[in-house]
């Protein structure tokens, strides 16, 4: 009644193929070293130089090679720029744990620390945004 299979389903498994795995390590350490980039490119924007130094030897020890640094300057607020560094550095210090990389975890929480610190000091010298007498 019903007619045999005569093709491969193309879901079959990729196990057989002729290119290179990565291992789950393997793609941590990239994506590991991606974030870390990405907050070494803030890092030496906001011109954290000692820094975006120990960053770039992390990014360097993952990658086999040094990163390309330059600071490309955008138009971004310090606070902003803090922000994204401080959400870089997070995801980061998360990559780090799942692969046990302590060095690179505790970098990434001193990032955090640091941005949190500066965040939280520029936010005592910026005006409110209440306006006064207004109710």
């Amino acid at each position: 009644m019903y007619e045999p299979i005569r093709t491969p389903s193309v879901h079959t498994s990729a196990d057989d193929a002729d290119f290179p795995h990565r291992s789950r390590e393997e793609e941590l350490d990239i994506q590991l070293a991606g974030h870390l980039a990405a907050l070494l490119a803030v890092t030496d924007e906001l011109g954290l130089r000692p820094a975006g130094d120990r960053i770039a030897e992390q990014v360097a020890r993952l990658r086999g090679a040094p990163p390309a640094r330059h600071a490309a300057l955008t138009d971004a607020t310090p606070a902003s720029l803090h922000r994204r560094a401080h959400a870089l550095a997070g995801r980061a210090l998360l990559v780090a744990a799942s692969r046990a990389d302590t060095t690179a975890a505790i970098l990434s929480a001193q990032r955090m620390d640091a941005h949190t610190e500066a965040l939280a000091s520029t936010a005592d010298t910026a005006p409110s945004g209440r306006l006064v007498g207004a109710h």
